[in-house]
């Protein structure tokens, strides 16, 4: 499950995921609000995975099966786990981009500590950086990490590759009801962001079903100031906390379209409807992937969910 979409992205208009993390879920860290799920193979320790060459082919491949008008804005290297584990990172960016389209990496930057992983990121366009909170309790409760990770030198890492990456820079921030939204935790991690300068800083909430139940997004009120403090501190700052619409990009197989989008990037059941109309297939595709435990059904907020599953 490699390519997945174009779906609409709120940071990039339409994005073109790609996931060159192995199944099942490789990250470093284990965050309680995850969309895809536990970490299963929880690691720090950069390896190779799938060729460069062979992920190039599969996005050349399904471009070209895509309408014009659902042409990406980006490539973008969001996997289900921590990109920045795949050891020919910076490879895969430059072969990509061969393609004429300009490549984002969305990292939870918690490798950026080390060189090699920093030089290969400095090959994309663009990239987000997650930083839940410059507070090690919190940064342990929220993320738990794996447990070699040292937050300090993540920190430093981050601010040595936000020195000398010439692309777009963007942070991100995923505020947790009881977790690392505090007043304290707010003003401290907006005052790290803000040396960083980044050409925007998100402030984000769970919009998906979580990987813990008990897990709840923050207020609205609490939203509004978070979104002052970072502006305090001069900080381009945007909320992303509103659904980011329906319309996935298609390849005439529903069955295909459904796993590799859901892999990564749960869908809404809105969207699974109108990307069955598109597809010209019915319900009974995705009740087959149900009754096969290849998908499973969650709700959140009100909404049904569909996400992928490595069961069988």
């Amino acid at each position: 499950m490699i390519i997945f979409g174009p779906v609409p992205s709120r940071r990039l208009i339409t994005s073109l995921g790609i996931n060159n993390i192995l199944p099942p879920k490789q990250c470093s860290y284990s965050c309680v609000y995850c969309q895809v799920g536990e970490t299963s193979n929880k690691s720090m320790f950069r390896t190779e995975l799938y060729k460069p060459q062979h992920i190039y082919e599969k996005v050349k491949s399904h471009l070209k099966k895509l309408d014009l008008t659902h042409r990406p804005k980006y490539l973008t290297i969001v996997a289900n786990g921590e990109p920045t584990l795949d050891i020919n990172l910076g490879t895969l960016i430059r072969q990509l981009q061969q393609l004429g389209l300009p490549v984002a990496v969305i990292t939870n930057a918690s490798l950026l500590d080390k060189e090699h992983t920093r030089n290969d990121l400095y090959n994309a366009d663009w990239v987000s950086v997650k930083i839940d909170s410059v507070n090690e309790a919190s940064w342990k409760k929220i993320n738990r990490p794996y447990i070699w990770l040292n937050l300090d030198a993540i920190l430093e890492g981050i601010k040595i590759f936000s020195n000398d990456y010439k692309g777009i820079l963007n942070t991100e921030t995923m505020l947790v009801e009881g977790y690392n939204d505090s007043i304290s935790d707010i003003q401290n991690t907006a005052k790290f962001i803000s040396g960083l300068k980044p050409n925007k800083a998100y402030i984000s909430i769970p919009t998906r079903p979580p990987v813990e139940k008990g897990v709840k997004p923050v207020s609205e009120a609490r939203i509004a100031e978070a979104w002052q403090i970072f502006k305090n501190h001069n900080i381009n700052v945007e909320t992303l906390t509103g659904f980011e619409g329906t319309d996935t990009g298609y390849t005439g197989d529903a069955q295909a379209d459904i796993l590799t989008i859901s892999s990564v990037h749960p869908l809404r059941e809105d969207t699974i409807d109108e990307l069955l109309e598109k597809d010209s297939a019915d319900h009974s595709v995705l009740e087959q992937l149900i009754q096969n435990g290849k998908i499973k059904k969650s709700s959140f907020n009100g909404f049904n969910y569909y996400t992928r599953t490595y069961n069988t």
